[in-house]
């Protein structure tokens, strides 16, 4: 097979196995009001992490992300959607410390796109703005499998990052971790949202990088998304 016949076949799959792979990617995350001082937090006990996911019983709101990856045969852009469950008190006292909780359904890579073989996805970034009109107290996150290493959070100003170094392989079957976020609430008579981060190509909410093989050829691309559609996945008023 010719140099010509082998790129004109990678350059045709390259997007649909981009946009397989980019089932990893989703995840929904904060946002919300105007920043505002508070008093010192309420000592009252407040639902974990993995109660509040698991009172979570509508069904779960669908995220949806414009993604664009850049190849050695130019940009490809394409879609992805991903459900998600959220769960956030509903009213909580303004001075008072409570807790977001987020996470997606369990997923799969293909082993395969079209005859390509889908090596592995690494490198996965995702930037969390802090919610206005809270302050961040602390992060962590729970759970989670073959991610082929550890995720970390990080807090730096108003942005929370999450990086999953990887491998995740082709062919195999993850869980994202939950992201349990607790905030402490600024003025009353305001609402904290949960949403996604993100606004354009340029200002991703999340980033990645895939590799697509073929014989001895391998394809690197960085992948970057954003949420072209927006749902409030959860509202808690500041009383």
């Amino acid at each position: 097979m010719t140099t010509q016949r082998i790129e004109t076949r990678l350059r045709k799959s390259s997007t649909s196995a981009l946009t397989a792979v980019a089932a990893l990617t989703g995840l929904a995350l904060l946002t919300a009001g105007t920043p505002a001082a508070a008093a010192s937090p309420s000592p009252r006990a407040q639902p974990t992490a993995a109660q509040l996911v698991a009172a979570q019983s509508a069904a779960a709101p669908t995220a949806s992300y414009a993604c664009r990856a850049d190849t050695k045969f130019g940009k490809h852009t394409f879609s992805l959607k991903q459900g998600v469950n959220a769960k956030a008190p509903a009213t909580v006292k303004a001075g008072t410390g409570f807790t977001i909780a987020v996470q997606l359904k369990p997923g799969s890579l293909p082993a395969e796109v079209r005859g390509f073989k889908l090596k592995e996805v690494r490198d996965l970034t995702l930037r969390i703005p802090v919610p206005n009109n809270t302050w961040f107290i602390s992060g962590r996150l729970i759970g989670g499998s073959g991610l082929g290493s550890t995720p970390t959070l990080e807090h730096s100003g108003r942005v929370i990052t999450i990086r999953l170094g990887g491998p995740v392989p082709g062919g195999s079957a993850y869980q994202l971790p939950i992201l349990s976020v607790r905030l402490k609430a600024g003025a009353s008579g305001r609402v904290v949202k949960t949403s996604l981060k993100g606004t354009s190509f340029d200002d991703p909410g999340l980033t990645l990088t895939a590799a697509i093989k073929w014989k001895f050829i391998t394809i690197k691309s960085p992948v970057a998304c954003y949420p072209d559609t927006n749902p409030t996945l959860s509202r808690t008023q500041i009383r």
